[in-house]
């Protein structure tokens, strides 16, 4: 019973409701769909701005999807108290001349789940930015285009694991930056969140039996060395959810030309979700460098 509890706390797939629509915000957008490598297909929304500079934006995982973060149906100890969207940087974004393609990763949202039918913290999910960079640049009017990765959290190792796959992201040319925000792992998650050991291993087991390994078996720290676009890190400091070694050895392990960003913000992970939105011109800057 407790490993299936824990299991579905990590794992579980389609956990969060679709709250948010860029219709909200006077966006003009297009309901898109497109498919992976293993024929999953994904669903997002492209959000119209120049065709000369698009942002792909891979959200956070399990308690997220394309529109962020909703605190309906996540039990009585919520995370965060309030919703937080990611419509917020994309206005920003499409206000300053870029298109953004916000999609959900397998398993979230709109989209369907793939083979292997659980969240894998990125493994199985960076084949899903693959897939989305190159519908962007299968279109026409984007085949041109520079494209900059705003990748986030889970969004941030399915990225990083993409880039360490054979013909992978390092072979894409139209990508020319990256953000990636909270890269974290899911042992260093949970020694941080401090879950008994007992728990542990009976989530462990449980979710071996899901995915076929467990989930401290893989790592993308040992993909950031092919990482080959200008990256910034973002990492709020008083994040009391993940091992900022971690974070340093990631930013360490990236052999591009690179910058961090330390956040001094409220005690909570969730915080720098929700400055995004709230200061998106801080942190979009990047992109303006080399897009």
């Amino acid at each position: 019973m407790f490993g299936n509890m824990v299991s579905d706390m990590m794992v579980k797939p389609h956990q969060s409701p679709m709250f948010d629509n860029p219709a909200f915000y006077g966006l003009d957008y297009e309901q898109v769909e497109f498919k992976t490598s293993d024929e999953v297909t994904l669903r997002g929304w492209l959000i119209k701005g120049s065709t000369d500079k698009v942002i792909v934006q891979s959200h956070f995982g399990v308690q997220c999807n394309r529109a962020g973060y909703c605190p309906k149906g996540k039990g009585i100890i919520k995370p965060w108290k309030s919703n937080i969207s990611f419509l917020r940087q994309a206005k920003y974004l499409a206000e300053n001349g870029y298109s953004v393609l916000m999609y959900d990763l397998r398993g979230h949202g709109q989209s369907d789940t793939g083979p292997i039918p659980w969240v894998t913290w990125g493994p199985e999910e960076a084949k899903d930015v693959i897939a989305a960079v190159d519908y962007i640049v299968a279109r026409d009017e984007y085949k041109n285009a520079n494209i900059g990765l705003l990748s986030i959290c889970m969004g941030a190792a399915s990225t990083t694991y993409a880039y360490g796959l054979d013909h992978g992201l390092a072979d894409r040319p139209n990508i020319k930056a990256m953000i990636a925000v909270q890269p974290l792992l899911y042992d260093y998650f949970l020694d941080a969140f401090g879950m008994p050991s007992f728990l542990r291993r009976a989530g462990g087991k449980v979710t071996k039996d899901r995915i076929g390994y467990e989930l401290g078996e893989r790592s993308f720290l040992d993909d950031t060395h092919k990482v080959n676009v200008p990256t910034l890190v973002v990492q709020n400091q008083n994040d009391p959810w993940t091992n900022l070694d971690m974070v340093n050895k990631y930013y360490d392990g990236l052999p591009c030309e690179k910058d961090m960003m330390w956040l001094d913000i409220e005690k909570n992970r969730f915080a720098a979700y929700d400055y995004l939105g709230r200061e998106p011109e801080k942190i979009m800057g990047w992109f303006e460098r080399y897009l």
